[in-house]
């Protein structure tokens, strides 16, 4: 697996206060491989998650803001020095009551989107396997938190037409208590999610065909095994524009007071040997995947960003048999990649892994 760039993402330390169940904590990271140890409930995940909510102010785990917060304590602080060229700059995020503030080396940023794609992570992690069993919105998500790193007017883009589909959402509601004539908000928000939304969608098909050669690699390189993998995007605007579809569904958006069509529908179909992966893959060919489409995320964004991301592995040698297993150490220990923190919970297995000259540093919890 060959990542062209040589400038790495490297974060030097990390300070916790009030942060899951941290009350105060200081970690530093002087190797480029970093695992983390100890028992199961001692910290493990959550300084994975402190790590990734350094790169994208947000919990890796968890929507909701406030369970990022220390039990019985009413807000949390993070703060991380990174090194992305020879400079090192100082990462701080904090949330108080409802309330988050994000800065660079002491300057605020006025809005939290000036910081995504700054910083790259890619965590893999147990909970992970629910892209694959459960519904549309976890790929959605996974896609759109890719090209939102790569693209601004794609993050800009998606941000309105989120907001506008509430608005058209709520429209629809109020008109089922008060009809009314007057169609100009709706001609309004039909008009902006049909202008986002043609990006949007001409961005996710651009980005799938780039994508799908790097998965194939890495399933490849993962698995041993000749089988083929690939990934469908199922969209309605594959067949024709939104405001069409739009313009079709309007009887039947009233009917459910709420937009049926358009991009927030799209789905994406992990493909094995041509078969859906959720109904035909084994546990096996499901766990390759995964791992698969991870890596190849992270080689995309090195590519796009011109920069390596952190990789960060949570327990993953529990959920891998052998051969994935020392696959995987293979990939992570070559050229391709930079800084790599995993967690796990047997310190003697870590240090066999990485036994053959690797240098690792250990955090035991």
């Amino acid at each position: 697996m060959s990542v062209l760039c040589k400038v790495l993402n490297t974060l030097l330390e990390i300070r916790l206060t009030q942060f899951r169940n941290y009350g105060n904590a200081h970690f530093i990271f002087p190797e480029t491989i970093t695992c983390i140890t100890g028992p199961n409930g001692s910290g493990k995940t959550s300084l994975l998650d402190a790590v990734y909510y350094l790169c994208y102010s947000k919990s890796y785990f968890s929507v909701q803001q406030q369970h990022s917060v220390q039990s019985g304590t009413e807000g949390f602080r993070v703060e991380g020095q990174f090194e992305p060229s020879n400079q090192p700059v100082t990462i701080v995020c904090k949330w108080r009551e409802g309330k988050k503030e994000l800065s660079a080396d002491g300057i605020i940023y006025d809005r939290v989107t000036e910081h995504i794609g700054r910083f790259a992570a890619v965590m893999i992690a147990p909970d992970d396997m629910v892209m694959i069993h459960e519904g549309s919105e976890g790929r959605r998500r996974w896609m759109d938190s890719i090209l939102g790193q790569t693209d601004r007017k794609y993050l800009e883009d998606l941000m309105t037409y989120q907001r506008v589909l509430l608005q058209r959402n709520a429209w629809m509601k109020l008109q089922s208590l008060r009809p009314s004539e007057t169609r100009t908000e709706l001609q309004y928000y039909d008009q902006e999610l049909s202008r986002t939304g043609q990006y949007i969608h001409q961005k996710r098909t651009h980005f799938l065909e780039d994508f799908k050669p790097l998965l194939t690699d890495c399933y490849d390189q993962l698995s041993n095994r000749n089988e083929k993998v690939s990934i469908e995007y199922l969209s309605d605007q594959n067949h024709t524009t939104l405001a069409t579809s739009l313009l079709q569904s309007f009887e039947q958006d009233l009917r459910f007071q709420r937009t049926t069509k358009g991009i927030h529908r799209d789905d994406l179909v992990f493909l094995i040997q041509d078969k859906p992966l959720k109904q035909y893959g084994s546990q096996g060919q499901k766990k390759s995947f995964l791992f698969a489409l991870k890596l190849a995320q992270y080689q995309y964004l090195a590519s796009h960003q011109g920069r390596k991301p952190i990789l960060l592995l949570d327990d993953v040698f529990e959920k891998l048999d052998q051969q994935r297993m020392e696959s995987l150490l293979r990939i992570i220990q070559g050229t391709g990649f930079g800084q790599v923190i995993l967690t796990d919970t047997h310190p003697e297995r870590v240090r066999m892994a990485f036994s053959s000259g690797t240098q690792m540093g250990e955090i035991h919890l």
